[in-house]
């Protein structure tokens, strides 16, 4: 007896067509938001970049804040995962005792690794990403959401790579390490000007070979200055 192959119902097939149009949506809106901020943008504009009438986004989107949290939400939950997989694996295949370049590998490459490999989306959600990160009103909370979990896993590795490090130099270490990471992300396009084309904003393989050696040094230095003011 041969099988049936069974074809989709309407219903599967109404489901299908529904997530590829909110997929489509976020698509437009994410390109939209990353190159003019979520008061830049409106629900006319992300119609407008999608083909269709704006009455359809308020079918699927309450309005511009949910849709903007939606977009944001859509790629900070894969980042944040690949991160934290990489952060446990990393802190396992050490036995617990990490090193500070190795736990900023484990946090930066694997982030840096998706605006290499993922294409314009995930370029245009890095510029998102910068944006929402400098934006006081707001933007903070956003990311505390987000991203609280996997920073915090990060600062865990680095107290163990360095026991003797006052809680304050690392957390300030972090704070010069996302300041980098966001203006990279930001892709500004200053670097470039400034360096006489020698380095280019959209260079990511360029910083990914650099970044976490750097700020390694960053926090050995300042910590190692705050043993000697103790010994002093």
């Amino acid at each position: 007896m041969s099988a049936t192959k069974k074809t989709p119902g309407k219903r599967q097939v109404k489901e299908q067509q529904r997530a590829e149009k909110i997929e489509q949506i976020l698509d437009a809106a994410e390109f939209l938001f990353s190159k003019h901020g979520l008061y830049g943008v409106t629900l006319k504009d992300v119609a407008k970049r999608v083909g269709a009438h704006h009455t359809l986004l308020n079918y699927y989107f309450n309005d511009k804040k949910t849709l903007f949290d939606a977009v944001f939400a859509r790629r900070a939950v894969v980042t944040s995962e690949r991160r934290m997989k990489m952060l446990d694996e990393y802190d396992k295949a050490t036995n617990g005792k990490p090193t500070v370049e190795g736990a900023l590998r484990a946090f930066l490459d694997t982030d840096l690794d998706l605006y290499i490999e993922g294409g314009e989306g995930w370029r245009n959600y890095a510029a998102l990403g910068a944006q929402v990160a400098n934006t006081p009103e707001w933007g903070a909370e956003t990311m505390d959401r987000h991203f609280d979990p996997v920073v915090l896993r990060l600062i865990g590795l680095l107290k163990k790579a360095l026991p003797d490090c006052p809680d304050e130099d690392i957390f300030w270490g972090y704070h010069f390490v996302t300041g980098a990471l966001m203006l990279t992300l930001a892709r500004t396009g200053r670097i470039d000007k400034l360096s006489g084309g020698k380095c280019r904003s959209e260079d990511f393989a360029a910083v990914k070979k650099r970044m976490a050696a750097f700020m390694a040094g960053g926090f050995l230095t300042i910590c190692k200055q705050a043993e000697d003011d103790v010994t002093a």
